[in-house]
């Protein structure tokens, strides 16, 4: 996982024992690409210097952290901030609100919303702690697909033990498009009450996982912040991931303030008759912009630990869709403009046809994407002045 530097930005690391080894990539002009090459050498000198177009790898990132402070290291440029936080200083962001009695009062606040839900952008009024259900298809308790160790999420989540992902049943989306559709569309799953879903989390713990990714939990805030007083009680320490389409109500969200540690929104579409289309909300555009900068607010940006397992901040997910009818380049320069150049971005490629997508309905994007498409997305993040992409991403664009 190289570190990326911003343009005109320079770094100097001083006070290094030697000899010392590093290795890094560096840009270099091919065929009118700047194409990263790795490089490495062994130096007797005092320093390092570092200059745009210079990415450190994380291995030796974290060798010259220790050198230089063995807590925290922290570079700031240009708005840019890139911090390596050790375990041993880390506590989940919940343990706080569990120890001082705050996450009690905050779960008795919540379940007393299921009682005529706003919870979420769709503003059904139902009552679900009755039972009823309307978009999201979930009453008083929530269902639960299937939790395990997920080793297919972005490295700094998944590390070498797995992300510990619980994925619920049920979505206020309703992607046309979703690769899930068996679960949002159908709700598939477990019903799970607050102790077990509890037992869930910890179970995931007691496997290693480095953290409890709760995927889709948009509709599911009450539910989720009960049992995790529960678990708490019962000795999670885990970092928590919410792991979100980004319709997200300030509501429910400002009910994790202080709960989540890292947020990970997926931001699908930029145009709003584009997102009445395929997810039918066109309200999505501005909710998730309104949702993205809250969360970005609690959290700030994305940092790791001294192995470069994400501990706490803002991962934003972007699958490209063909004929970019999502239009990533505005969300890419939104991004860069509103949170910073610094994000954490997540540029996906997965988009396969599903759902209810056919050579019939939604002919448009019936198909795979090129990689000319993908190639693009990547330069628009570049253009928009975007450094911090997931090292997956950048690595798909070069190999294509």
């Amino acid at each position: 996982m190289p570190f990326g530097f911003p343009p005109e930005s320079m770094f100097t690391f001083t006070g290094i024992p030697k000899p010392w080894h590093v290795e890094f990539l560096a840009c270099r002009e091919v065929e009118n690409r700047n194409v990263p090459r790795p490089f490495s050498f062994t130096s007797n000198a005092a320093s390092l210097t570092l200059v745009h177009g210079v990415s450190l790898s994380y291995s030796s990132f974290v060798r010259l952290a220790e050198f230089v402070n063995k807590a925290t290291l922290k570079f700031q440029t240009e708005g840019m901030s890139t911090t390596v936080h050790t375990r041993d200083r880390f506590t989940p962001r919940y343990l706080a609100l569990f120890e001082s009695g705050q996450l009690a009062d905050r779960v008795q606040d919540a379940l007393k919303k299921l009682a005529d839900c706003a919870l979420c952008p769709r503003d059904c009024h139902v009552e679900r702690s009755a039972g009823k259900v309307a978009v999201c298809q979930c009453g008083r308790h929530p269902r639960v697909s299937s939790y395990f160790r997920h080793f297919g999420e972005e490295d700094c989540l998944r590390g070498t033990r797995g992300s510990g992902t619980i994925f619920f049943s049920g979505c206020n989306l309703r992607c046309i498009f979703c690769q899930n559709f068996d679960l949002s569309w159908q709700v598939e799953g477990e019903v799970a009450p607050p102790e077990r879903l509890a037992q869930m989390m910890l179970e995931l713990q007691a496997c290693g996982c480095h953290n409890i990714n709760f995927v889709t939990p948009e509709h599911v805030v009450p539910q989720i912040l009960e049992a995790l007083l529960i678990a708490a009680n019962a000795g999670l320490r885990l970092p928590l991931v919410y792991n979100t389409g980004a319709y997200d109500s300030l509501e429910s969200l400002r009910l994790m303030d202080g709960v989540v540690d890292i947020y990970m929104p997926d931001f699908k579409f930029w145009d709003p008759e584009m997102a009445r289309r395929y997810l039918r909300a066109a309200d999505y555009p501005e909710t998730a912009r309104n949702a993205i900068k809250e969360m970005h607010r609690q959290v700030g940006t994305l940092i790791f630990d001294e192995d470069g397992v994400a501990r706490r901040g803002l991962l934003l997910r972007h699958l490209v869709m063909p004929g970019d009818v999502c239009g990533t380049r505005q969300i890419m320069r939104w991004i860069a403009r509103e949170l910073g150049a610094d994000t954490y971005v997540n540029i996906m490629a997965q988009y396969r046809p599903a759902g209810k997508v056919s050579r019939t309905e939604y002919p448009e994007i019936d198909r795979c994407l090129t990689q000319k498409e993908f190639q693009r997305a990547i330069e628009a993040a570049r253009e928009a002045g975007l450094f911090r992409l997931d090292g997956r991403s950048a690595l798909r664009a070069i190999v294509q």
